[in-house]
């Protein structure tokens, strides 16, 4: 390519990206999640990111780490497929040679992108969250559900199909900050770094500017997620509603919506982190050429 070429042009992301690239990471941060849930749901006691692992490991062996994968991919391929495409989408059809979106506008669109996506995806979640925590249960209580379709339909045919939707406030809710905290903050902080002249659109710009999104959205969607994972996981008629959830998580301390703080970052700070490396790659590699 000329060189008058590479200064004149960029790649930009195709819409279904971030949602590939999303169910790449889910492959690989899948156990810290699975983990994180254990952590939130638990009654009583305080046991550890390890212990925790230890005791699933011990009741379910090395694949119970890995229990609700499917839920779990099919999860990002409706949530961040929706999200990611819905920002990308808009991203390009609004910023123009010479004129990028305002921080303000990217956390309206990111704001906006996570609602629809956390909407369309809560049944998946519902599945996810059902799946993950079935080792907790006593055998006889467990939902067994085979895989992540055969979850959608035991819940259609059994719950009916209303219930797919259950939490589906609280989901959207989390996904409006978690996608503001993860893709608005990361476009901007990728825009902060390669500004200084230091950084280019490489490797290292997207770990840094990665890494940081992901401190971000913990920050932001900490106290959403413990009372999401609460209410999907709760038997029908324990809350009325969210403020009924916040009241029974809060009522031992403010600390109770923080419960499993250390592991949701060290899910949610890998899986920004290799969701974005992934996402950039594709951009690189396969990505439409525009004028800058």
């Amino acid at each position: 390519m000329p060189e008058s070429k590479e200064d004149t042009t960029k790649r930009v992301g195709k819409w279904y990206f971030g949602g590939a690239a999303s169910a790449g990471a889910a492959c690989i941060t899948h156990p810290l999640d699975l983990l994180k849930v254990h952590l939130q749901t638990q009654q009583k006691g305080k046991v550890g990111l390890l212990e925790m692992g230890v005791k699933v490991v011990r009741s379910d062996g090395i694949f119970g780490l890995y229990n609700g994968l499917t839920a779990s991919l099919l999860r990002q391929l409706t949530y961040s497929l929706t999200r990611f495409g819905i920002y990308e989408t808009v991203k390009k059809q609004t910023e123009v040679p010479g004129r990028s979106m305002a921080f303000y506008e990217k956390v309206l669109l990111g704001g906006f992108a996570g609602c629809v996506g956390g909407l369309v995806g809560t049944p998946a979640d519902l599945i996810n969250v059902r799946m993950q925590n079935d080792v907790k249960l006593a055998p006889e209580s467990r939902r067994n559900y085979k895989h992540a379709i055969d979850g959608l339909y035991k819940v259609i045919k059994h719950e009916g199909p209303i219930k797919l939707m259950n939490g589906a406030t609280m989901a959207s809710l989390r996904a409006t900050f978690v996608t503001i905290g993860q893709i608005s903050f990361y476009d901007q902080f990728k825009v902060m770094l390669l500004r200084t002249g230091f950084f280019q659109d490489n490797v290292i710009t997207h770990f840094s500017a990665s890494f940081m999104a992901g401190g971000v959205a913990t920050l932001l969607t900490m106290p959403l997620d413990v009372m999401k994972t609460r209410m999907m996981n709760a038997p029908p008629g324990t809350y009325s509603g969210i403020f009924a959830c916040a009241k029974d998580i809060g009522k031992n301390g403010p600390m109770g919506f923080f419960k499993g703080f250390i592991p949701a970052f060290v899910r949610l700070g890998p899986h920004t982190i290799i969701t974005f490396l992934l996402f950039e790659q594709l951009r690189l590699q396969f990505g439409d050429v525009v004028p800058k």
